[in-house]
């Protein structure tokens, strides 16, 4: 299979690269920026069986909420992919959403809405995370307009993704970073108390190729469905490091919506992730 691959140097990206060169299948691989991919949309006419697009502007929670208008050139590189597939005739896509798309009204303290599918309209943009979260459902609504032009796309919203090789202004390597330098008090951003639904990138990659290989009808939930608050995280890091340090709470650093945590139905219904959380930390950790 001739495939694009955008973002190739990110996270995500040089994971799916290894795991579809393995299969065999040629990947052309487009860098993000400064305006590779961009530009590369604007002008290219070539042909191929499947585009997976994961380059983005996005660097972690302090981004996110930081740099508004840097994170949201995001809906011009996503509006160029979906004009390149249609005018290419591209046949099959992938699209990486977000779980920043979903309404932050459901993220809040209190009990845990454990965020479906729909509870994204596309019709209307009801509150999604900073203009990141607003360009993912625009891009959402692009895939539909793709899809009526004769692209096949697959949108996928992963949660919270990590990995042993991620970048640390993401909480994760940052977490693990603390650890190996047994940092004590051991500092997490907020109160500690919200949660994330963590979800190891060599899953990310899994369940993308499981939906090209069967053809899944988006959007899906990439996630574990496992509520785990950043105090716990802070737990498991540090005793699977072999200390136990007093936690040091940084209420005034950006920690994001309270509760993000998904209902993983679709994804299992097709892929079932294999790499627990503590079982993603010892390899951190042993890095």
């Amino acid at each position: 299979m001739d495939v694009l691959l955008t973002g190739n140097k990110g996270f995500v990206g040089r994971h799916l690269q290894v795991a579809m060169e393995a299969r065999g299948w040629d990947v052309t691989g487009i860098d993000a920026f400064p305006n590779d991919a961009l530009d590369f949309f604007r002008a290219d006419n070539g042909v191929y069986d499947l585009a997976v697009h994961c380059a983005a502007n996005v660097g972690g929670r302090a981004v996110i909420d930081g740099s508004p208008l840097g994170v949201a050139t995001n809906l011009a590189l996503d509006s160029w992919y979906f004009r390149w597939l249609i005018r290419t005739g591209t046949p099959r896509a992938v699209y990486f959403s977000s779980s920043a798309a979903y309404p932050v009204d459901l993220q809040q303290p209190g009990d845990i809405h454990r965020l479906v599918e729909d509870d994204i309209d596309l019709n209307l943009i009801s509150r999604p995370d900073n203009t990141y979260g607003i360009a993912k459902v625009v891009g959402e609504q692009l895939a539909q307009v793709a899809e009526e032009h004769g692209t096949r796309v697959h949108v996928l919203r992963p949660f919270s993704g990590y990995g042993e090789d991620q970048d640390d202004c993401y909480p994760f390597p940052a977490f693990i970073q603390r650890a190996r330098a047994r940092q004590d008090p051991f500092e997490v951003w907020g109160d500690g108390s919200s949660t994330r639904d963590w979800i190891h990138v060599d899953d990310v990659v899994g369940a993308t190729l499981a939906a090209v290989d069967q053809d899944v009808d988006g959007p899906v939930n990439l996630g574990w469905g496992r509520a785990t608050s950043f105090d716990e995280l802070a737990g498991y890091v540090t005793q699977a490091a072999g200390y136990s340090p007093a936690i040091k709470h940084l209420p005034a650093a950006p920690q994001g919506v309270h509760h993000r945590v998904c209902d993983p139905s679709r994804m299992l219904a097709f892929y079932q992730p294999t790499v627990t959380l503590e079982e993603g930390i010892r390899r951190a950790l042993n890095t």
